[in-house]
């Protein structure tokens, strides 16, 4: 297994990637608070829940696989070389551990707060039900040649392509609302710093070590960063651009984030002021 050629590249590599997982992972809060703040989760996409759900314990199985099992390892030094260090660190174990713990934690929240008529589509449990066969189908295949290494594989397969689907539905959500109000902006600033220091932590390792190969094989890292990156300045032309609202600030006790109090009061003395 190959070393570091530098400490501080090694130390800058260690700093860039927790302060990925720290952002990614604080990105939850803010939706968290906001739900309980305004005793409402309407505005939060479900099916970004539950596919969100099937993308972090996937990407789980590949990180934790790949960083505890000695069988996985050598497996892959095994196709990539013997000169190539692990592309995961304790940060990508820890990332989706605390993401499904809060994903847990935004499900009570649906089931305990106003939710309007949002509801799971059926087009998300038949995504969830399928990719989980799918997973099944692959680790009775793997079995009989113990190929782990492909196994876990294609889990990171999986979490790649649930980062592309997850996204899907909560900027769906907002068009059909023309409004984010209900999302909040908090979530996807941090996503979109922890995105950007991920493809710069994989960087330094390919610097370091003279080469790429820690992209190609953890190639679900890099894309999971490039997809979010991608989501999150669709959101951020979204909440600034396409359904900003241009209005003072008022209180709301339901919630502080909406305007749609001050729009009614608008529309109300507007028609006040027609009829004088």
């Amino acid at each position: 297994m190959a070393s570091w050629n530098s400490v501080p590249m090694e130390i800058l590599y260690q700093l860039l990637g927790w302060s990925a997982i720290i952002c990614w992972a604080l990105a939850s809060y803010p939706q968290i608070v906001l739900n309980f703040w305004r005793k409402s989760v309407v505005g939060l996409s479900f099916d970004f829940v539950m596919l969100n759900f099937t993308k972090q314990s996937s990407y789980l199985i590949y990180n934790a696989s790949l960083f505890f099992s000695a069988t996985v390892q050598r497996q892959y030094f095994e196709k990539y070389g013997f000169d190539q260090m692990i592309p995961v660190a304790l940060s990508d174990v820890f990332f989706p551990s605390h993401s499904i713990l809060l994903i847990f934690i935004v499900s009570v929240q649906i089931f305990l707060f106003e939710c309007g008529d949002q509801k799971v589509s059926n087009s998300a449990v038949a995504i969830f039900a399928a990719v989980w066969v799918f997973a099944a189908a692959c680790f009775f295949i793997a079995l009989p040649t113990h190929s782990w290494l492909w196994l876990v594989s294609m889990f990171n397969s999986i979490q790649v392509l649930m980062t592309v689907i997850k996204y899907s539905p909560q900027a769906f959500l907002n068009f059909t609302r023309k409004s984010t109000m209900g999302f909040t902006i908090h979530t996807v600033v941090l996503d979109f710093i922890g995105g950007v220091a991920t493809l710069t932590q994989m960087s330094v390792q390919s610097i370091d070590q003279g080469s790429w190969v820690n992209f190609f094989g953890n190639i679900g890292k890099p894309l999971l960063a490039s997809v979010s990156i991608v989501f999150d300045l669709i959101f951020f032309y979204q909440h600034f651009v396409l359904y900003r609202v241009k209005a003072t600030k008022v209180s709301s006790q339901r919630d502080p984030e909406s305007t749609e109090a001050l729009l009614e009061n608008s529309d109300h003395l507007q028609g006040i002021a027609t009829t004088n």
